[in-house]
């Protein structure tokens, strides 16, 4: 480019570099420096945000101990966690492990029309019940698949709509079995 077309594109990235600027509360030699802290602060809150979701999972945790139902010598929970991450199905997974004992648990959280799903089996159970196999019967029902260890297993989905009906399907499942 020369000439006016090279004047016009400066000027356009000078508008540019201005309305930046402006929107970020900086100075346009300061510009680098502000984007940079801004993704520090991002970063921040993120992490914050992870750290949350953990604590509401790990609270709506306890409250789901009182959803489980016995069978066979089993409790047997499977729920839903409201605004969770696969990592925090995980970590309210092995909570609950410990404070139900003898337990088959299924957990599920949806973003969007994806669905996570965690199945954990006590170590106790894992003769009667595989949770690689639950996971798997219930991914299948929300257009899915999944796999993982005797005792602990994640699966995804597609089809959230049908998520209720997955995880009321899974007394049953555990009733063949055990």
């Amino acid at each position: 480019m020369t000439g006016e077309n090279a004047l016009a594109y400066l000027q356009s990235l000078e508008s540019t570099v201005q309305a930046a600027a402006a929107t970020l509360k900086a100075s346009p030699a300061d510009l680098q420096n502000r984007i940079g802290q801004v993704l520090d602060q991002v970063k921040s809150l993120e992490k914050e945000i992870a750290a949350l979701k953990g604590k509401l999972a790990s609270s709506q945790g306890d409250e789901l101990m009182l959803q489980a139902v016995e069978i066979k010598g089993l409790k047997v929970l499977a729920a839903r966690l409201e605004g969770a991450d696969a990592k925090t199905l995980r970590e309210t997974m092995d909570k609950l492990k410990d404070k139900l004992k003898t337990a088959v648990i299924v957990l599920a959280a949806v973003d969007g029309d994806k669905v996570q799903i965690a199945a954990g089996v006590t170590a106790d159970s894992v003769g009667k019940v595989k949770a690689g196999e639950l996971v798997n019967f219930v991914a299948q029902q929300v257009g899915g698949k999944g796999g993982g260890k005797a005792d602990m297993a994640m699966a995804g989905g597609t089809d959230a709509s049908k998520l209720g009906d997955a995880l009321k399907s899974v007394q049953a499942w555990v009733t063949e079995r055990a």
